[in-house]
């Protein structure tokens, strides 16, 4: 009976042991169950991706490739800094390459806006290291007004561990990105001078009316997360000078779209050219950070919690970053001339232009960088994949990104799912004269098979 009793106790003993070895990470070991991320609300990742939306506007060489990819270390940094208080998903420190991230302590407290909010600090302050002094001011304003609140919110012991974890994956991550040295300071030197463009019929050379130096020539071999070299876009159209010929009919139907709006006619298509036309340095965000602006507005209106707003701007920069390294690496593959050289030089319609970024002169602007595929139409599909993968299919979106502007049509539109944004948004630039349709078509299809590699990354156990 003795043994008996004792063999009862040992085996007990062995149960609790067992118990006690896989507990969760966020119950301590009291038994007192921590606080995971999705008991937080939005706050802190929503207050930064709102300010990250002009600080990439005004900070100098934060073209939309650029930005892309700063979107998307950032946004890893903040999700690693929270994954500790999300049991279902996994980090990514064991699967990208070269990537080597701190561990966090077990069976300790952390407060995860503390640690979310060291993690934005530090990426924005090293992401932006040109900002102009306004904004490097808010990134420490920011920062201490959140901390100011936590710190009376949890125990000391726990604010500090939590700001310690946030800087240190944040600093990892950081690390990381200064490996990639084809992107890592690209911002510094957007237009390299050594890049000479090939020549040659229907070849991409500095257009009119700026003759700008080609922008990020060079971007197709930055470091993506999903994506890889064999997303490509098939051959655009045989360049041809015939007016016969579909090349010829496409840009003859750039130029129509455009001369109905000089005229005051189509206001429709006038109204999806400025809605769309983020790309006019210094007045908007770029045409990656638009896809920032819609993806606040539905964390915002949603009210998602903290672990799911993490996912959704870690999964959009990846998107947006792949997105921006394949589209120009395809553009430089392909190197076609933008339709206002082939409308002035093979049409002979000499005082034609595009109807963007008005200079206050009369002048308009062409992207310094080839047409296909469309980087607009790219951003856009990748987008529409993570977007609908978060929130839905059917999920009904009023665009308010431009309310309130007054130097272009901002009002508000409205879109039946992200995929009808995603192909407006393509379409936007022929009706503003500088693609092709075939460029939109292109940018669409390279897109969306992207975003559907972000989305297949295994975000979850």
């Amino acid at each position: 009976m003795k043994q008996s009793i004792q063999l009862g106790w040992m085996l007990l003993l062995s149960i609790l042991i067992t118990f006690s070895a896989c507990k969760d990470d966020t119950t301590g070991s009291t038994g007192t169950e921590f606080k995971k991320t999705a008991e937080y609300s939005n706050e802190v990742p929503l207050h930064w991706n709102n300010f990250l939306l002009e600080i990439e506007r005004f900070t100098p060489g934060y073209r939309p490739p650029v930005s892309g990819r700063a979107f998307a270390y950032i946004g890893l940094a903040v999700y690693e800094s929270a994954i500790p208080g999300m049991p279902d998903n996994r980090s990514f420190g064991d699967y990208f390459a070269g990537l080597s991230l701190p561990e966090a302590e077990t069976g300790v407290e952390y407060h995860y806006p503390t640690a979310v909010n060291a993690a934005y600090a530090y990426m924005f302050t090293r992401m932006f290291p040109t900002a102009p002094s306004a904004q490097a001011a808010k990134i420490v304003a920011i920062e201490n007004d959140f901390n100011s609140r936590f710190q009376n919110e949890v125990s000391t012991e726990v604010f500090e561990r939590s700001r310690t974890w946030g800087r240190a994956i944040a600093q990892a991550v950081y690390q990381w990105s200064q490996t990639d040295t084809n992107g890592h300071d690209a911002f510094l030197n957007p237009h390299p001078v050594n890049y000479v463009p090939p020549t040659g019929p229907g070849k991409w050379q500095p257009t009119f009316p700026d003759n700008t130096r080609a922008l990020l020539p060079y971007w197709g071999s930055v470091r993506t997360f999903a994506a890889n070299n064999d997303d490509k876009c098939i051959d655009p159209l045989p360049y041809s000078t015939d007016p016969s010929s579909e090349f010829f009919v496409q840009a003859l139907e750039t130029e129509n779209k455009v001369n109905l709006i000089k005229s005051g006619q189509n206001y429709e298509d006038r109204w999806i050219a400025d809605f769309w036309s983020d790309d006019c340095a210094a007045l908007t965000f770029t045409p990656a950070g638009r896809w920032i602006a819609v993806s606040n507005q539905l964390v915002d209106a949603e009210q998602v919690k903290l672990d799911k707003a993490v996912v959704v701007y870690a999964k959009m920069g990846m998107a947006l970053c792949d997105a921006g390294v394949r589209a120009w690496g395809e553009k430089y593959r392909f190197n076609l001339l933008r339709p206002v050289d082939y409308i002035r030089l093979v049409m002979g319609h000499t005082e034609w232009n595009s109807i963007m970024c008005p200079d206050g002169t009369g002048q308009y602007y062409t992207p310094p960088f080839p047409a296909y595929p469309s980087g607009h139409a790219t951003f856009g599909a990748v987008a529409a994949e993570v977007l609908t993968a978060e929130f839905g299919y059917n999920h009904p979106m009023v665009d308010k990104c431009h309310l309130g502007r007054t130097e272009f049509i901002g009002t508000p539109r409205s879109y039946d799912n992200f995929y009808d944004m995603a192909v407006e948004n393509g379409y936007s630039r022929l009706p503003i004269g500088v693609h092709y349709r075939m460029d939109a078509e292109a940018g669409l299809d390279l897109g969306y098979r992207i975003g559907r590699k972000v989305n297949s990354l295994p975000w979850y156990k």
